[in-house]
């Protein structure tokens, strides 16, 4: 029997609240900010965010539908209160017709597209992370388990079909860590 060597585990990168904060707040063009502030508000993925139809966006229930995302499955994730507002001052001064984010052509936006925004705003804040578009879909799950949300519902809104997946957040999270003791200050030295 051959042994097959361990699978290395990296623990993604992650943002802190403050740290989002300061990059939607440096992202100063309208379009360019609604694609970023949905993105981490409803944990979406570069290709689910470039995908994204205006009939996707149900303001009535604050859903946002994701259609035949990784696995070929559609699934519901977050609308949140502010996401909601800049989609609406976005649509109308942009007016996509079919994609929520439209190039200048009227196609689908390009993933390089969205990854040069994210790269000029980590710029202007001076994040010396390694940051891509992803990171900022690992950051939704963190802050949503740093602030209590049950894995099995975060699993549902990642789109996760493997809970295994979903728990690597518990990896990364610091939640609790302040009230742990490191034991070499209980030494007496």
């Amino acid at each position: 029997m051959i042994n097959r060597p361990r699978e290395e585990k990296f623990l993604p990168e992650v943002l802190s609240q403050e740290e989002v904060t300061a990059l939607l707040n440096a992202t100063e063009n309208l379009k360019h900010k609604a694609i970023l502030m949905t993105i981490y508000s409803a944990g979406l993925r570069i290709g689910e965010a470039i995908n994204l139809k205006i009939k996707d966006i149900d303001s009535n229930r604050m859903q946002m539908r994701v259609e035949q995302a990784k696995g070929k499955k559609d699934r519901y994730t977050l609308l949140g209160n502010k996401t909601l507002e800049i989609l609406r001052k976005y649509v109308a001064e942009y007016k996509p017709t079919i994609w929520l984010f439209e190039g200048a052509k009227g196609e689908a936006y390009s993933q390089k597209g969205i990854q040069a925004i994210l790269k000029k705003s980590v710029g202007k804040v001076g994040i010396k992370k390694h940051i891509t578009v992803h990171t900022l879909r690992h950051s939704f799950a963190t802050h949503l388990l740093e602030a209590g949300t049950d894995l099995r519902y975060i699993q549902s809104l990642l789109g996760h079909s493997n809970s295994k997946t979903t728990e690597i957040y518990t990896h990364i999270t610091t939640k609790g860590f302040d009230q742990i003791k490191s034991p070499l200050d209980n030494l007496n030295i």
